[in-house]
């Protein structure tokens, strides 16, 4: 079905109220009626994001929070890394993480409201609809880690309605709820396996972004019990090729290089020290003496995620399960629980774990019932472990960590982005820009 897809992408976006015109209704209704049309949206809904969205997903924040620092002395560039009140809507950067996640989830609402009235199995009318309600999760997830408010709907009336940040990551629970209950009644179609031919695990995908966003909205149990249930040797990723590469290295090392990995993955080391034999430091960078744009302290990557144009890129790290465990342990005061499931993390030896990721140490650190003392190393942890996953504005608020400030020496020089210049500019719901 491959040849649907170029006829799909110039006529999907009936939702979405971002960067391209409402196409053709009778043709949109004749493409979202058939199965083999809702097959190719859902190959274009994969294809939207791992190429076009996962980029300033991955890489904006890891400038704000100091994960890399930039390279080059493009404008937009130099703006995000300087940060503070001086970010605007119009920065290229910014308004990129936001038109391209609300345009994946326009099209997820499509495949969503679509899959019921096709000619197709109930089986495969839920995957489908499982498959939307995936994207549909990621992209509010993403958006409420960055903005302070979320259009829940898309609308093609240019008059969708923000809602709070928290009602975006509570709205993520329900679809991924729905997802687990509907495999857990429907299964997962040999057809629809074969249509998609993709690599992601949506049963486990959904359980894990589950337990994320679980333990943001501060429902400990329900985020502990999620994380368990998540098989963590199963692989979710996002496959590239020579003509779909991958936005990470296209970023890092093609062409005019704009970002470098910051020296001890930008966390400070007057308060931070990283075990000299921690082997996650290099796996994802090769340590150097060299310095960036504004003479920060980089390294070079040399990350398999993201050293080469076809390198897949992990849709979650298994680690990440063992973590949310410790964290939300650790808020609830169970001390314990919280170092058991933290020295997973760090006694997992790189051939235990299905990205070859692992700290190889010990593992036997305890806080000795320091809750402070506890929360900054699962802090640490997640820093090193969840490297360029997109979370690290997300954890830096929520673990207290110093307010902004503008310029290159702060933690994190914002707390929210601007909202979009082109959308405030189409669609008057659009709250006031966050001070900073």
């Amino acid at each position: 079905m491959k040849y649907i897809i170029p006829m799909l992408f110039a006529l999907l976006f009936t939702s979405c109220e971002m960067d391209l015109p409402n196409p053709n209704a009778a043709t949109d209704t004749q493409v979202l009626n058939t199965k083999d049309g809702l097959y190719a949206l859902a190959i274009g809904i994969q294809s939207e994001y791992s190429v076009s969205a996962l980029q300033p997903v991955l890489l904006t924040p890891s400038v704000t929070t100091r994960e890399t620092a930039i390279m080059t002395t493009f404008a937009n560039l130099e703006e995000l890394e300087q940060g503070g009140a001086q970010l605007s809507g119009e920065n290229g950067y910014t308004s990129r993480l936001f038109s391209r996640l609300m345009r994946v989830k326009g099209m997820s609402e499509d495949l969503i409201g679509a899959a019921d009235n096709i000619n197709a199995s109930e089986q495969v009318k839920a995957n489908l609809k499982s498959w939307g309600n995936l994207f549909r999760a990621m992209s509010l997830g993403y958006l409420a880690n960055n903005y302070e408010q979320v259009a829940l709907v898309n609308s093609p009336n240019n008059d969708a309605v923000f809602s709070d940040r928290m009602d975006a990551y509570a709205e993520a629970v329900r679809l991924l709820q729905e997802n687990i209950n509907l495999i857990a009644s429907q299964g997962v179609s040999s057809e629809f396996t074969t249509a998609i031919a993709s690599s992601i695990d949506v049963l486990n995908t959904s359980r894990l972004y589950l337990a994320r966003y679980q333990l943001i909205l501060g429902n400990y149990d329900e985020a502990i019990a999620a994380a368990n249930a998540v098989d963590k040797s199963s692989k979710s990723e996002f496959k590239f090729d020579n003509q779909n590469q991958n936005p990470v290295y296209l970023g890092m090392f093609d062409g005019t290089v704009s970002y470098a990995p910051r020296d001890m993955f930008g966390l400070p080391e007057s308060e931070f020290t990283i075990d000299a034999n921690d082997m996650r430091t290099s796996f994802f960078m090769q340590e150097d003496d060299g310095l960036s744009l504004n003479n920060l302290p980089i390294n070079i990557m040399i990350a398999p995620f993201f050293n080469s144009n076809i390198s897949s890129i992990p849709v979650y790290v298994p680690g990440e399960a063992y973590l949310i465990v410790a964290e939300a342990q650790a808020r609830k005061n169970n001390y314990s629980q919280a170092e058991t499931a933290l020295n997973m993390v760090l006694s997992k030896q790189p051939a235990d774990d299905i990205f070859g990721l692992g700290a190889g140490l010990s593992g036997n650190f305890t806080a000795n019932g320091n809750k402070e003392a506890l929360l900054k190393e699962i802090y640490k942890n997640r820093r090193i472990e969840l490297f360029l996953t997109g979370q690290s504005l997300e954890d830096s608020r929520r673990f207290n960590r110093p307010e902004p400030q503008e310029g290159y020496t702060s933690e994190r020089n914002r707390n929210f982005y601007p909202y979009d210049a082109d959308e405030r500019l189409n669609n008057t719901n659009t709250p006031p820009n966050p001070a900073i």
